[in-house]
């Protein structure tokens, strides 16, 4: 089995692939093993798989080598599932380029967190149920799509003064309370617990087994 490229240039989500694929018998690398920079593809699809796919096939063409790509957000019931495919870039209406581009990643998710919780004030707890949605893609060096994969995390922001907590994770997590008993937030979870149950760790554990499953063939 080859090896694969994690296709982000998010640390935190790299960590977090790295951690869920250590013991699959998939050896795994980040784009930061390059001795080169990676521009980063525009991600104008309307849907998670759409981005995903985009990304897949963006550096498995630049990389030359088999490439794994996810596109997570968060989607608020009360927000109409915003912030959805905008995720990242939520505070900026989904632009990447002008203002966010001079900012690090941490700026931004403190500003995207900010316009959540400000377009949330005033709504109950039971109008406030969340979820984090990771979809995946699997490309080869060609840029062929050879497998997708999807996963849930069900939960709900958290009200101003409950919420941020916790120093794990990243994005979202510090606001997002985990079902079914919204005592915790998913920042707040240590890496093992939360690995089993993420959303990221739904859509890899399906990965896995697409991935086993393709090169079994070949």
């Amino acid at each position: 089995m080859p090896t694969i490229v994690l296709a982000t240039q998010n640390p935190g989500k790299i960590k977090e692939l790295q951690s869920l694929l250590k013991d699959s018998g998939i050896d795994v690398i980040g784009l930061d093993s390059f001795d080169q920079s990676f521009s980063e593809p525009d991600e104008s699809g309307s849907t998670f798989l759409e981005n995903a796919t985009i990304k897949a096939i963006a550096y498995s063409k630049a990389t030359s080598m088999h490439c794994l790509a996810d596109d997570s957000g968060l989607i608020i019931d009360a927000l109409d599932g915003k912030p959805g495919v905008i995720s990242s870039h939520y505070a900026f209406d989904g632009d990447a380029d002008g203002e966010a581009a001079s900012m690090t990643r941490q700026e931004r998710d403190n500003l995207n967190s900010e316009r959540v919780m400000r377009e949330l004030a005033g709504v109950t707890d039971e109008r406030r149920t969340a979820r984090f949605t990771c979809t995946m893609a699997f490309a080869d060096p060609n840029g062929d799509i050879l497998a997708s994969s999807e996963g849930l995390f069900e939960g709900r922001i958290g009200q101003d003064g409950e919420v941020p907590r916790g120093e794990n994770g990243f994005g979202y997590d510090p606001l997002f309370l985990v079902a079914p008993h919204f005592d915790m937030t998913s920042a707040e979870m240590e890496p093992s617990d939360k690995n089993g149950i993420s959303h990221r760790a739904k859509a890899v554990k399906k990965m896995i087994q697409e991935i086993k499953s393709v090169f079994s063939h070949n």
